[in-house]
């Protein structure tokens, strides 16, 4: 998988690897474009799913590298190069455990889904699968563990992204003379308003809505009243508030009458409404299996295929979050095996039912 470049957009060729591996070990596993779904030979339809997820893409090689990003390397006890952290130890480790309980009597159903297109929330990948795949030509599934590198501990939260783009206007005017009213001016207001807000609901699992604003950009040139300022919102929403909820919380926050009147304004367009934050529910089987397994449960900071899901689920995994997208990537062969352990524990405990 490492030797195999597959950055998003171009998984083909590590589907391809994987694929063979899979009906190389008699996993009977079908292409969804560069997704891989595969079902236990045990499934039963009056059975409740759990469905085990990883991806296959990765972001380009961070600058830096020291080392071929694509040469996994020869160490006894680590493998290198790109993915191998994020998310290749994570897709290794669940197909390993999935071989293991492929022809096991469980009384769960275990399903596997291996994705493309995770690094950058694409269409053709978890997406995809919900809206086209899941509960039409694949059973839908009921459970979801999701293979991130988290340290061997279990995220029962993460924080989802919002970003927003906004202008504000202005009345260009000659510098020289003071004509005009400075969009920049107006857009300094706005910034103020914003950092000083705080949204009401706080989250037992990730505290408070995270907002900032990042990026700025005006004017043409010295002497000219700028009549435009465009600013960019770059927001980490909890599982208080959807994604819609808080660009209209902002969007009321930014409305003023007596500055509207006189033609100024401030317009927020969202990039994309999609990558909601999610939280395990409080009454969740999983949450007990982490319990009764003595698993370290935690609240995520990033996002993952998580945000696209409709069921319960948890994030646990392989490998550190802080090895992911930095030079000279990689993941202990130890952590993969621990992680191997550490399903098999989880999915039997589970599917005893002890707690479904």
């Amino acid at each position: 998988m490492v030797c195999t470049p597959s950055v998003t957009f171009e998984e083909s060729a590590v589907a391809a690897v994987v694929s063979e591996q899979l009906a190389a070990w008699g996993i009977a596993a079908r292409r969804e474009g560069n997704n891989i779904l595969a079902l236990t030979s045990q499934y039963k339809e009056e059975r409740k799913n759990l469905l085990l997820c990883a991806h296959l893409d990765t972001v380009p090689p961070a600058k830096g590298y020291t080392r071929d990003p694509y040469d996994p390397g020869k160490d006894e006890d680590r493998i290198w190069g790109l993915g191998s952290n994020d998310d290749g130890g994570s897709v290794v480790a669940l197909i390993e455990t999935f071989r293991r309980l492929q022809n096991e009597d469980l009384p769960i159903n275990l399903m596997m889904a291996l994705t493309c297109e995770e690094e950058r929330s694409g269409e053709h990948g978890i997406h995809h699968l919900w809206d086209n795949v899941f509960g039409k030509t694949f059973p839908r599934p009921d459970f979801a563990i999701v293979g991130e590198p988290t340290g061997g501990r279990a995220a029962i939260a993460e924080r989802g992204l919002l970003v927003i783009d906004a202008e504000a206007r202005g009345i260009s005017g000659h510098a020289a003379r003071k004509e005009g009213v400075s969009a920049l001016y107006h857009a300094i207001e706005d910034i103020n308003t914003l950092r000083e807000y705080q949204f009401e609901k706080i989250s037992p699992f990730l505290g408070a809505v995270k907002l900032s604003v990042t990026q700025i950009n005006a004017g043409t040139a010295h002497n000219v009243i700028p009549d435009r300022c465009q600013y960019v919102i770059d927001i980490r929403p909890t599982e208080q508030y959807t994604n819609a909820e808080i660009l209209a919380i902002l969007q009321h926050l930014l409305h003023d009458e007596n500055r509207e009147a006189q033609g100024l304004q401030t317009t927020l367009t969202a990039r994309n409404l999609k990558n909601r934050s999610s939280a395990t529910h409080p009454d969740s089987p999983l949450l007990k299996a982490l319990q009764a397994c003595s698993i370290e449960t935690f609240a995520s900071p990033t996002t993952s295929d998580w945000m696209h899901m409709q069921c319960d689920t948890i994030k646990m995994g392989p490998g550190e979050s802080s090895r992911s997208h930095r030079p000279n990537e990689y993941i202990l062969k130890a952590e993969i095996e621990e992680a191997v352990d550490k399903y098999l524990n989880f999915i039997r405990f589970i599917g005893q039912g002890h707690c479904l």
